[in-house]
C-alpha cells in the first residue's frame, strides 16, 4: 500500500500516523531511537507491506504488469489502490478526504523534528501538490507515476503506467475492493487496542 492507505489505517493514532509515514526512511532497527507509539507504527507499516506483497488477490494485480514493469509492478499496484481508496473515500470514512488529508497534514508539520531527511523531503512535496487528496484523479495518479519514474534507480517505465491503469480500471479497481476489507480486518487484529 502507499501513503494513504498507510496513513488511513493508521485510525486516530497521532503516532501511529507518523510511524507509518516515516517507515520506509527507517531501516532496520533504527525503529527503536523513536517513542513507543511510533515504533509501534513502524512495525504496523512493514506488518502492512509484507501482508499486502503476499496476499493472492494483489498479486493478480502485480501479474497485470510484472512482463512490462518487472520489479516496479509492486509499486505501481501500490498507487493503484492508494487511487481507489481516494476515489471511493466515502465508502471507507465518514470524514471528507480533504478534511482527512488537511488534518494529516497538520500532524505531520507538528511533528516535522522527528521526521527523518527523506520523509522530510517527501512530506514538503506532498502537501505542496496535496497528494493525498490528488490520488482521486487519474490526473493525480499520473503525476505521482512521472514522478516516480523519475526518482527510480533504473529505467523503470513508470511513466507510462497510468495507460495500464485506464486500460483495466475496473479489473483494479475490483481487486482493491476485494482485498481491502481484509486488509483493514488484518490490521484491526493488529493493533494493540
Amino acid at each position: 500500500m502507499n501513503f494513504l492507505s498507510h496513513l488511513y489505517l493508521s485510525g486516530d493514532s497521532e503516532g501511529l500516523l507518523i510511524g507509518n509515514f516515516i517507515a520506509d526512511s527507517v531501516k532496520g532497527s533504527d525503529f527503536k531511537k523513536y517513542p513507543e507509539e511510533i515504533q509501534e507504527g513502524i512495525i504496523l507499516h512493514r506488518k502492512i507491506d509484507t501482508y499486502t506483497d503476499a496476499h493472492e488477490i494483489v498479486e493478480q494485480s502485480k501479474q497485470r504488469l510484472r512482463n512490462k514493469y518487472r520489479k516496479y509492478a509492486s509499486v505501481i499496484v501500490d498507487v493503484y489502490y492508494d487511487h481507489f481508496l481516494a476515489a471511493n473515500w466515502e465508502k471507507y470514512s465518514h470524514k471528507k478526504l480533504n478534511d482527512f488529508a488537511q488534518h494529516t497534514y497538520t500532524i505531520i508539520e507538528n511533528n516535522s523534528e522527528l521526521l527523518p531527511h527523506k520523509s522530510t523531503m517527501f512530506k514538503h512535496y506532498m502537501i505542496k501538490y496535496d497528494i493525498l487528496v490528488a490520488y482521486s484523479k487519474l490526473e493525480g495518479i499520473d503525476r505521482v507515476m512521472q514522478g516516480m519514474a523519475k526518482r527510480a534507480t533504473f529505467n523503470s517505465s513508470m511513466e507510462l503506467s497510468i495507460n495500464e491503469l485506464k486500460e483495466h480500471y475496473h479489473l483494479f479497481e475490483n481487486e482493491f475492493m476485494l482485498f481491502f476489507p481484509e486488509l483493514q480486518s488484518y490490521v484491526d487484529s493488529q493493533i494493540v487496542k
